[in-house]
C-alpha cells in the first residue's frame, strides 16, 4: 500500500479536534513519506534553526562556534532555554538573519517571527525535514564540525522534554516546541529528531495544533511519530 495513505490513514485516528501535519524520512533508502502541508507556528523547535544559521555564520568566518555562543547554544538546545534563544536570535540578525541561514538549507517555506518572536516563526513539516536532513545528512552547507554540534546537544536534551519522535525509537536526538495560543490557550506542540528503530533510522517532523492541553498534545505527536515509523516499514 501507498506510505502516503498508511500514514493518512492512522493519523486520522490519532489527531482527534487538532491539525497535524508529518514528514518522514527513511535514511537508508531516502524515501519520503507525508501527510498534510500547512504552516504552523515553530515554538522551539526553531532553536535547531537558530543554532545551525549561527553555525553558518561561524563558518562563513572560516572559524568554529566560541566558547560564549556555546555557553548559550547548549542551554537552548539542551533545557529549551528562551533567554539564551533570544540572544542567539539577535546574534544571526534576528528574522532576516534566520530566513537567509535556513534558505541555505533548503527551508523554502519558513519565516522567521517578527518583532524577535521568534517562537512565531511559521514553518511546515517539509521544511522541518529539510532542515533534519541537514543536520542529520552529509550532502548539507553545515560542516562536518557543525554538524556533530548540534547532533549531540539535541541527543542530550533534559529528560523532561524528551518525548514527541523519541516515542517512535529505541535511541534519539531531538528538539521539541509547545506554545499556548489564542483566547482558549489552544496549544500548539511540535517534535522534530532522529530516531534508531529495529527497522533502523528515521528522520521526522510532526507539526501540530489546536490541542486542549499540553499533554494532550505530546500524546497526539508520540502517536503520530510511531505511526509515522509504521507507514516506513518499521515497527512503530
Amino acid at each position: 500500500m501507498d506510505p502516503d495513505a498508511v500514514l493518512a490513514r492512522a493519523l486520522r485516528s490519532v489527531a482527534g479536534g487538532a491539525s497535524l501535519s508529518v514528514a518522514v524520512l527513511d535514511t537508508a533508502t531516502g524515501a519520503t513519506t507525508a501527510y498534510g502541508n500547512g504552516s504552523y507556528h515553530t515554538a522551539s523547535i526553531v532553536k535547531v534553526g537558530i543554532l545551525a544559521t549561527l553555525l553558518l555564520r561561524a563558518q562563513d568566518a572560516g572559524r568554529g562556534p566560541g566558547a560564549p555562543e556555546l555557553a548559550l547554544a547548549a542551554p537552548m538546545i539542551e533545557h529549551s532555554d528562551n533567554a539564551s534563544a533570544t540572544a542567539l536570535w539577535k546574534t544571526i540578525g534576528g528574522a532576516r538573519g534566520f530566513d537567509s541561514g535556513v534558505r541555505r538549507l533548503g527551508l523554502t517555506r519558513t519565516r522567521g517571527g517578527a518583532n524577535g518572536e521568534w517562537g512565531l516563526t511559521r514553518t511546515t513539516a517539509g521544511d522541518q525535514l529539510a532542515l533534519l536532513r541537514a543536520v542529520f545528512g552529509t550532502d548539507s552547507e553545515l560542516a562536518p564540525a557543525s554538524r556533530r554540534v548540534l547532533t549531540a546537544l539535541m541527543a542530550q536534551v533534559v529528560p523532561g522534554q524528551a518525548w514527541g519522535v523519541s516515542a517512535a525509537g529505541s535511541s534519539w536526538a531531538l528538539k521539541n516546541g509547545w506554545l499556548p495560543r489564542g483566547s482558549a490557550a489552544r496549544w500548539t506542540v511540535n517534535s522534530i529528531g532522529r530516531v534508531t528503530t529495529g527497522a533502523g533510522s528515521r528522520l521526522i517532523a510532526v507539526l501540530s495544533e489546536g490541542h486542549t492541553t499540553l499533554p494532550a498534545g505530546i500524546a497526539v505527536t508520540e502517536a503520530a511519530a510511531r505511526a509515522a515509523v509504521t507507514a516506513t516499514g518499521g515497527t512503530g
